[in-house]
């Protein structure tokens, strides 16, 4: 049932992600009469007049509210772990350690590397290559 409600947040991530971004193009810059500061003499102060809140940067804020709440409410889903599992790291090191080692089955000798390779005859005389 966990996956579902993942499912569920991630989507609702996306399409509040997708709203600010929307929201956020729509709105008018403020500095877009920044070039009218510098002796254009339509604009009060160099980055527009600045005024209440509209309806466009209201939306915005509260997408950008519920957006930290679903960034939040996701990273906590992802680090939470049921109880059946096991709590964390430590938990899984010691269920490793608890099972015991399957010893390694020794290998015939002739399965060696280089069993089959002849040794060469025992000479008595040293040979020094000239």
């Amino acid at each position: 049932m966990s996956g579902f409600w993942t499912q569920v947040l991630i989507v609702l991530h996306v399409i509040v992600a997708l709203g600010i971004i929307g929201l956020v193009l729509l709105q008018h810059g403020k500095g877009a009469d920044m070039g009218s500061g510098f002796g254009g003499g339509a604009s009060g102060s160099l980055f527009g007049a600045t005024g209440s809140a509209n309806f466009l940067s209201r939306a915005t804020a509260v997408l950008a509210a519920i957006f930290f709440a679903l960034s939040l409410a996701l990273a906590w889903v992802a680090t939470r772990k049921p109880s059946e599992q096991g709590g964390g790291v430590i938990d899984a090191i010691r269920s490793k350690q608890t099972q015991p080692a399957k010893p390694e089955a020794k290998k015939p000798e002739a399965e060696k590397p280089g069993a089959e390779v002849p040794k060469p005859p025992a000479t008595n005389e040293r040979q020094v290559p000239q």
